[in-house]
């Protein structure tokens, strides 16, 4: 017995370095420790940067404005930049909040934009209205519209959306609280691709739009930060964790 479980100890400890040297190689790095908001900065207006919207829970990033929805855009920014990448998410939303949040990737701060904006594409997550999340918005000054789908500005209906978008349904934290949505957001060259809760929802060739004039002078679009929304006015309550990336060489 004891011979058995001598060996069952040895084959232990040759499996584990090996998953471990596998989990590297697959090139998968955490942008979230957990514990608090190391590698991510608050970007605001001054006048909204000593409000706590933006903190760190139990293993979870909380963006709470419920109780003052008085204030500007707040984003939580990535002090990394990336370029083409693939990001894995899971995040929270609750019947309770009208507000809508959002992922923005290949995004950069502006400090003299209008006394600070952050300007780049982001994937919408807006709890009220489910059928939105997926959609990428662009938050560049210049454009400022939906480019998946594509429309004029930012006024969007359900029936503007693809067929393959209004059945994403989202996973309330009331519900079951164990159960959380996840979303994916796949950049690769001009294509990004965004996946909700396993369904792929847009797949997006941003060949002339992401890489225009515009995005080249912000130095947008094809590189930057990704960053969590806190939407302006917004009584917001939002969840965010388990954030993975992937980048592609």
């Amino acid at each position: 017995m004891m011979q058995r479980l001598y060996i069952l100890l040895i084959l232990a400890l040759i499996v584990l370095p090996r998953a471990r040297s596998q989990d590297l190689e697959e090139g998968w790095i955490s942008l979230f420790n957990g514990k608090d908001l190391d590698g991510w900065l608050v970007r605001c207006l001054p006048e909204d940067s000593h409000k706590l919207y933006w903190s760190a829970g139990e293993g979870f990033i909380e963006c709470n404005s419920m109780s003052d929805p008085d204030h500007n855009y707040v984003w939580l920014v990535s002090e990394r930049e990336f370029s083409d990448f693939h990001l894995k998410l899971e995040f929270q939303v609750f019947r309770s909040s009208e507000g809508n949040s959002g992922v923005q990737f290949r995004s950069r701060y502006d400090d003299g934009e209008d006394g600070g904006w952050l300007n780049g594409p982001q994937a919408d997550i807006h709890g009220p209205a489910p059928w939105r999340t997926g959609m990428i918005y662009d938050e560049t000054k210049g454009v400022q519209r939906w480019i998946f789908p594509s429309l004029a500005d930012w006024n969007i209906s359900r029936e503007e959306v693809p067929v393959s978008a209004q059945s994403t349904s989202l996973l309330y934290h009331e519900d079951d609280p164990d159960l959380w949505n996840t979303m994916e957001i796949i950049c690769r060259g001009m294509r990004v691709s965004t996946l909700v809760n396993g369904t792929t929802v847009a797949d997006f060739d941003g060949e002339g739009i992401l890489n225009d004039e515009v995005h080249r002078i912000r130095k947008v679009g094809s590189r930057g930060s990704l960053a969590l929304q806190l939407h302006m006015n917004d009584a917001l309550l939002i969840r965010y964790r388990n954030i993975f990336i992937k980048e592609f060489r």
